[in-house]
């Protein structure tokens, strides 16, 4: 027996069918947060290593701030990349 499926749900003319998102933002913000992210990792991570053991925040969080900006800029980084390749194959 067949599963009833729930209805398609209709487009409703305004909005585009093939929506695309704009290359030229996503460029700009990229090369912005691509190096600040960057810089703000080597920044955890000079003060993760000088920090004290009675430091406040200590060494584990700094190291925990220092790994997520890192994650954040090889997000940017990969969003660059794709970015441009995009921007090349539409020219």
């Amino acid at each position: 027996m067949r599963k009833a499926t729930t209805p398609r749900q209709w487009r409703s003319g305004t909005e585009p069918r093939f929506a695309r998102s704009d290359l030229k933002l996503r460029f700009l913000l990229s090369v912005l947060f691509t190096p600040l992210f960057a810089l703000t990792t080597a920044a955890f991570a000079y003060f993760a290593a000088v920090a004290g053991p009675t430091s406040v925040p200590s060494r584990g969080t700094l190291v925990g701030f220092a790994i997520a900006c890192f994650v954040l800029t090889v997000i940017a980084t990969i969003d660059l990349c794709v970015v441009v390749r995009r921007r090349r194959v539409e020219l």
